[in-house]
């Protein structure tokens, strides 16, 4: 197995994609911190600096480790302006993918997820730790997803959308691109792209939000 790259070295959700890694029996080769601040990179780990890249480096798969959709985005996007050009999907080890599902390069998927049949990821989802996912489930790309939500079979979820821990999502809905959705919320109907729904049952608070964090996937 080939070691990879991390690509992004400032959240602290990385010590969970590190865990995967190891897991998984992937070595970690280097952690590229593009921005300044904090590092969450495991001791004893290569960190460098993105003008430092050389030719292995860049011909590694890499990983992305930002649960903020258009933070994300952004970190992908600069990774291959550098050179990178094998995003990995991640299934963490403890998941047992459907055979019929379909993940996007740069996917990431966390321990103790449960994922339905016949559904399709396109890249770079995160998808977090204890989520369910029903059967025929679309997600866009960048689509984030938080600890222990619930989503039932049929759902569609549009690009750049956020759906908050422990939040429940019922049969067919559609959320739209960059929609957030709160935590705990249980939503009952779709929601638009750009708006914010909050409760039990969830209701439409904002609307012509950015997306989450202010930030919007394009």
């Amino acid at each position: 197995m080939e070691d990879v790259v991390i690509y992004g070295t400032g959240s602290p959700i990385l010590v969970d994609i590190e865990e995967s890694l190891r897991r998984s029996g992937i070595a970690i080769r280097a952690g590229v911190k593009n921005r300044d601040g904090d590092s969450f990179l495991s001791d004893g780990t290569l960190e460098i600096a993105p003008d430092t890249l050389d030719d292995a480096i860049r011909g590694l798969p890499f990983v992305v480790p930002l649960f903020t959709p258009a933070n994300r985005q952004t970190a992908a996007r600069e990774a291959k302006a550098r050179g990178f050009s094998r995003p990995l999907a991640l299934i963490d080890a403890t998941v047992a993918p459907p055979r019929d599902c379909r993940f996007g390069p740069g996917s990431y998927v966390n321990a103790g997820a449960v994922l339905g049949a016949a559904s399709a990821f396109e890249a770079f989802v995160f998808i977090n730790r204890g989520v369910g996912i029903g059967h025929h489930a679309r997600f866009g790309p960048f689509v984030s997803i938080g600890p222990g939500v619930v989503i039932a079979g049929q759902v569609t979820i549009g690009k750049g959308a956020m759906i908050g821990a422990g939040a429940v999502v019922l049969p067919k809905i559609t959320i739209g691109d960059n929609a957030v959705i709160g935590a705990g919320s249980v939503v009952t109907r779709d929601v638009p792209a750009h708006c914010l729904a909050l409760g039990n049952p969830a209701r439409i608070v904002k609307t012509g939000i950015a997306g989450y964090d202010g930030k919007t996937v394009d």
